[in-house]
């Protein structure tokens, strides 16, 4: 059995989906646990997974789209309210993400200091940026006695830097990719990774409405499913799905496409709370 998890914090997109919250991934190791962004509702998410803000021990971030960051503030200032008062560690790319972070508790000062005034406990630090230069091959950008991180910049082109992130612990190797297009990139990060959590968009279904700007720049379903066998990936989970599925029909063309495209391994199409051992049957949350 293994104690490497991953569990889907949320599956949405920046429209307001009932059952989706908005994108991000928990990787937990036995008591260490990671978030990979954190969009609208990832505190409560946790909450419905019985963890608190202070167990996440580090925050990691791919690019600096409101969808994936709307919850990182409520994320370090409910970590605060329930009593974790160090730092929280912040991976983000250079550039914007990070600056992001730096000025994270900026507009929240009055707040703060009225709370803390109040209360007598200290103020929060803001969160210990750990930026990096998006490497162009993947590279370790952290490591810690539960996991080493490794992060490769992707093609989410006109956002840059993105990145997609690879933590590879005792019991498993774990790749989120963030934001992008299919690309050369995230396969070399996810070569045989026992789960690839990857957006999935189906390209023609979004263009028949309207939406070409959308299926340039995320990953086509057909281009997923043909790259992830090359990658050897072991389970397949999607998220960030586009359009947001509705029905269990809707679900299975996910699915369906990313099979025309060639995948053969275990494929999940991501509901939020899905949790899914490395190596073992995912589990889905009541």
């Amino acid at each position: 059995m293994t104690d490497t998890t991953v569990t889907l914090t949320g599956t949405g997109t920046p429209l307001p989906v009932p059952g989706r919250a908005g994108p991000g991934t928990l990787v937990r190791r036995g008591d260490w646990a990671a978030q990979v962004d954190a969009g609208r509702g990832t505190v409560l998410r946790l909450a419905e997974l019985g963890l608190g803000c202070p167990d996440i021990g580090l925050l990691a971030l791919t690019h600096h789209h409101s969808d994936h960051l709307v919850g990182v503030a409520d994320l370090v200032l409910t970590r605060w309210v329930q009593g974790g008062f160090d730092p929280l560690p912040v991976l983000a790319p250079e550039g914007p993400t990070a600056r992001f972070a730096r000025r994270l508790l900026d507009g929240w000062a009055d707040d703060i200091e009225i709370r803390r005034r109040h209360t007598g406990r200290p103020a929060p630090q803001g969160p210990d940026v750990l930026a990096f230069d998006p490497p162009a091959a993947p590279a370790v950008v952290w490591r810690s006695a539960d996991a080493e991180v490794s992060a490769v910049s992707v093609r989410h082109e006109p956002v840059e830097p993105a990145v997609a992130y690879r933590f590879d612990t005792p019991s498993g190797a774990v790749v989120v990719s963030g934001d992008t297009r299919v690309c050369a990139e995230v396969e070399a990060l996810a070569r045989g990774a026992d789960v690839l959590v990857h957006e999935a968009c189906r390209g023609a279904a979004v263009r028949e409405r309207g939406k070409r700007f959308i299926a340039d720049y995320h990953a086509d379903t057909v281009e997923l499913g043909a790259m992830a066998e090359r990658a050897g990936v072991g389970t397949l989970v999607l998220t960030h799905l586009e359009p947001a599925p509705r029905t269990d029909e809707d679900a299975a063309a996910f699915a369906s496409e990313v099979r025309r495209g060639g995948y053969t391994g275990r494929l999940l199409v991501g509901e939020d709370r899905l949790t899914v051992p490395a190596g073992e049957p995912a589990v889905q949350h009541g």
